[in-house]
């Protein structure tokens, strides 16, 4: 582990310290606040987009006219938007020249499961009827939103939907049961989740509902028939086993499923653009996008 990621490692523990404390309003704004500062490369152009009622962005890179990335943010269901995953989308466009289309589905705990659901396979549906192919689209997300691009999926080939060309999940949250091991095994480590503000987010989001419902973990799901799939994840991090457990799932159902499991590194240290692990992770996106788009 390099001198650059021990100290931004210190730093995501200083900052994630009583995190979750207060009411989820401001919660949210605090992480609004601490992605103010992000910048975005020069050349990138951001466009809002009505996607059949829910608030969407348009990112456009240089040579970012392959196909379509649907993103979907993380923030445990109930915080995130475009604005606190703008950067990291934009360097997702100019690595895998894709238009980014990132989307504020509704969050927990004012709009539960299925919501979050709803809007992100109907955001799908709404980039087929633009008349995007099926082959030209990824979906991708981080944390609660790898989990929902997992879930997405899974409605989509229960509806009979073609289904996009692949799918990556930075960090995914599969297990809102929170039945892994490395749930506890690994609090100590992880700089930036604890099991109990995560426990309250799984509850924002169930609602009424078991959390071992595949369409809220997908970890319970059956994934036959599912596109390829690209799972990172950090060592260092609680939800190491959701991604670990998701991906030996996926491998025995047939799917054509990469995990990449990254040695001291923290939960979706990806939207951390200056770690070298960082660059090297976005590279493997694009790579694992250019294998699978349907040209």
């Amino acid at each position: 582990m390099s001198i650059r990621t021990k100290i931004i490692k210190k730093i995501i523990r200083l900052r994630m310290t009583g995190w979750t404390d207060g009411s989820i309003e401001e919660q949210r704004a605090k992480q609004e606040k601490t992605t103010k500062t992000a910048i975005l490369p020069g050349d990138v152009k951001c466009q809002p987009v009505d996607v059949d009622g829910t608030p969407a962005e348009w990112i456009d890179a240089p040579g970012a006219d392959l196909g379509v990335l649907l993103y979907l943010h993380g923030g445990g269901y109930a915080l995130g938007s475009i604005n606190t995953h703008r950067e990291l989308i934009a360097r997702l466009a100019h690595a895998t020249h894709l238009r980014g289309l990132p989307l504020d589905y509704r969050l927990a705990p004012e709009h539960p499961f299925p919501a979050a659901l709803e809007d992100a396979v109907k955001a799908y549906h709404w980039l087929l009827a633009q008349g995007i192919e099926p082959g030209q689209i990824f979906i991708a997300g981080d944390s609660a939103g790898g989990g929902l691009t997992l879930a997405t999926l899974v409605k989509l080939r229960e509806g009979g939907v073609p289904l996009p060309a692949g799918a990556v999940c930075l960090s995914p949250w599969t297990d809102l049961a929170l039945t892994g091991a490395s749930f506890q095994g690994k609090a100590k480590a992880d700089p930036m989740l604890k099991p109990e503000g995560i426990r309250q987010y799984a509850d924002y989001y169930t609602g009424e509902h078991s959390p071992t419902n595949p369409l809220i973990s997908p970890l319970y799901a059956d994934l036959e028939g599912l596109p390829p799939l690209l799972i990172q994840v950090g060592s260092d991090e609680i939800l190491l086993d959701d991604a670990t457990r998701l991906a030996e799932n996926a491998q025995k159902a047939g799917v054509n499923a990469t995990l990449e499991v990254w040695d001291d590194m923290f939960h979706v240290f990806q939207i951390t653009p200056f770690l070298s692990e960082t660059k090297q992770a976005v590279n493997h996106i694009a790579e694992f996008v250019a294998r699978h788009i349907n040209l």
